[in-house]
């Protein structure tokens, strides 16, 4: 690393560290010298930690991340030294990094979680079907991964050591994490996405438990990098969480969802098997605040699989008369039930992770206002007046722009035949910027939940919106989601794959297991006092017979969510139908549309269409949860059929 990190090595007065402390106290770890900080900053625990990390990784130097101003702006100047990421001067701190080509999404088959047994990890398939639902490693083969991948994998390098929290830092609701890591992008990225630095060190100074976060970018085995820029070693990349001590170990990539280790693969992954013993939830929903013309305010958590609509939602501007919304998060909710069996939920992250493809100011204007400034995007293309650019952004570029597509090649509206932007390429911004950020939504007791959404894109079929008939029915509901796959992770081609609770990827523990979880909620509320929310399900994508959407979405979308809160309020709108309750006609506000909807075709509910949905989920849980599947769900699927065969 630069010589510019070894420079920046005072040791930050905030744990009250006396000059004459340090000098008694050697200011290296296991020979490594500490170029930021100071040892005497680490509890016995995180110490231990660091010291295995460096014997493994042999780094050359280590750096205790502070979260400073100073520091950031040292780390993000050492990167773009390196060619790691440029300015975007049309911006205000805003940076654009080019990713290794062979880098760019969530890597699912390269994802596992070890467990002594496989049963605690994955469900057993049906013998001879592949299963879906998560990959499972053995201890032993743990131990290889790691010993055949990590052994001085951070020689020449400098050891990032990056205290963050998952959570506002004074809430009972947060949990906290170690990161070590050999990439100062990942370091960047982290102080958007938690609260990272020296708070949390404080917190942990009592010698408490932590998450337990190992990443490094890893180099070839040649030696060789194809990107020097970006170091990488996606051949061997390999991302492993071992719930049972708390740990997530990640090499080879350095990108996001696979190297910000607060993220999915501790917010979820983790998250959701600590969920499971301490009695709440950890899941993949968005949290939106919603005020209607009354002054009445309600929070909605909704669960879509990546890139299907939950940042869109989550910054919405109604189009409904009297509604305004406010933000809380975009894509992780972490609900749990205060004294009185209020379900509360809080974002655990401190920034939004979007893709950025599709957002533009037509289809988002909150979230374009929230990038322009202290922002690194990924994987977009750059534009001649430093700004970026992705598909989407069309109308918003002068005619007369040059734009660079995201591998660094020339590119022309209308003329180029591959993307601009990488289909997956994100922006990471700061959750606080966001022009609709909820007043509540670092409030340490977290936000009443009053409604649970689940969803996907499914072009046939499936109405707008319904309401389960119950809270068993509602987790048959999630349990039997299914969505078009999407760019977010290795998938080619648009397939509809079922991806239950839009946690398919994310599952720290067998899913029979985590439904049977969903299903104790109910009994776990009424004990002290409290009752679930309601639970719908949305579809916004659903296509006519040419191929066009039924419903226009973004903004309108409020109109449905008007119909869901008035469901919460036990408002009589409803119809009921074999697979739900859907809003009675005329129930939809569609007072002000654009352009006339066609309610009858959007709410149709094709018999012969949900009778082979019936035979695919059956499939699907005959295959993937033979001996694991709660009664309950299965007796669900077996009345909806009945319902069905009825009309």
């Amino acid at each position: 690393m630069p010589q510019v990190i070894e420079q920046f090595t005072k040791l930050p007065t905030a744990l009250g560290c006396s000059p004459k402390l340090r000098l008694s106290v050697s200011n290296r770890v296991r020979g490594a010298p500490i170029v930021n900080g100071h040892v005497v900053q680490l509890s016995a625990k995180i110490r231990m930690f660091v010291e295995e990390s460096v014997a493994l990784c042999k780094p050359d130097r280590i750096h205790i991340v502070d979260g400073g101003e100073e520091e950031s702006t040292i780390l993000l100047d050492t990167l773009q030294r390196l060619g790691t990421i440029q300015s975007l001067p049309k911006y205000d701190n805003c940076w654009l990094a080019r990713t290794n080509p062979a880098d760019v999404a969530r890597v699912e088959s390269k994802t596992f979680i070890c467990t002594e047994r496989r049963e605690q990890a994955i469900p057993t398939p049906k013998e001879g079907v592949q299963g879906t639902l998560g990959n499972w490693i053995s201890p032993d083969d743990y131990d290889t991964a790691i010993r055949s991948r990590f052994p001085g994998c951070m020689q020449g390098r400098t050891m990032y050591v990056v205290p963050f929290s998952m959570g506002p830092i004074d809430s009972p609701l947060s949990k906290f994490g170690i990161e070590i890591t050999d990439s100062a992008y990942v370091v960047c990225s982290m102080r958007i996405m938690t609260r990272m630095g020296l708070q949390v060190l404080e917190k942990l100074s009592d010698n408490s438990d932590f998450i337990k976060c190992l990443h490094s970018v890893g180099t070839p085995l040649s030696g060789k990098l194809t990107m020097p820029s970006w170091p990488c070693d996606p051949e061997r990349t390999i991302i492993l969480h071992k719930p049972a001590k708390n740990e997530i170990v990640s090499y080879g990539s350095g990108y996001g969802g696979n190297s910000l280790l607060g993220k999915k693969c501790f917010a979820l992954r983790i998250g959701s098997t600590i969920a499971q013993r301490e009695g709440w939830l950890a899941e993949h929903m968005l949290i939106l605040g919603v005020t209607d013309p009354n002054g009445v305010k309600k929070y909605i958590a909704a669960a879509f699989p990546s890139a299907c609509g939950k940042t869109n939602l989550a910054m919405m501007n109604p189009t409904l008369p009297g509604y305004t919304m406010e933000c809380v998060g975009d894509d992780i909710a972490w609900m749990k039930f205060d004294s009185k069996g209020q379900l509360r939920a809080i974002n655990p992250e401190n920034g939004f992770f979007g893709v950025a493809p599709g957002t533009s100011m037509e289809t988002n204007p909150n979230a374009m206002q929230t990038v322009y400034k202290n922002t690194i995007f990924t994987n977009v293309a750059t534009t001649s007046d430093g700004g970026v650019f992705w598909e989407g952004m069309e109308k918003e570029i002068a005619i007369d722009v040059e734009i660079t597509d995201w591998l660094g090649q020339p590119w022309k509206m209308g003329e180029s035949k591959t993307p601009a932007a990488h289909p997956n390429s994100r922006f990471c911004a700061p959750a606080g910027q966001c022009p609709i950020i909820d007043p509540a939504w670092e409030g340490k007791e977290g936000v009443p939940i009053s409604a649970i959404l689940f969803g996907g894109r499914r072009p046939e079929g499936v109405p707008l919106v319904y309401e389960a008939n119950s809270w068993s029915h509602g987790v048959f509901v999630g349990s039997a989601m299914r969505s078009e796959t999407t760019a977010a992770a290795e998938h080619k081609g648009k397939v509809i794959m079922h991806d239950p609770f839009a946690m398919r990827p994310f599952f720290g523990y067998n899913f029979g297991d985590y439904i049977k979880h969903w299903l104790s909620m109910e009994q776990r509320a009424a004990k002290v006092g409290g009752h679930m929310p309601k639970i719908f399900h949305i579809n916004w994508f659903r296509k006519d017979a040419k191929g066009k959407f039924l419903w226009p979405g973004f903004g309108d979308n409020s109109r449905v969510i008007d119909w869901v809160l008035r469901r919460v309020d036990e408002c009589d709108c409803y119809k009921d139908t074999p697979i739900g309750r859907i809003p009675a006609p005329g129930a939809i506000n569609l007072e002000g549309l654009s352009s006339p909807v066609n309610e009858k075709e959007l709410f149709h509910i094709p018999k012969d269409f949900w009778m082979k949905e019936v035979e695919d989920i059956k499939q699907y849980y005959d295959n993937q949860l033979p001996h694991d599947l709660p009664a309950e769900i299965a007796q669900q699927l077996v009345d909806l059929k009945r319902r069905l065969e009825r009309m």
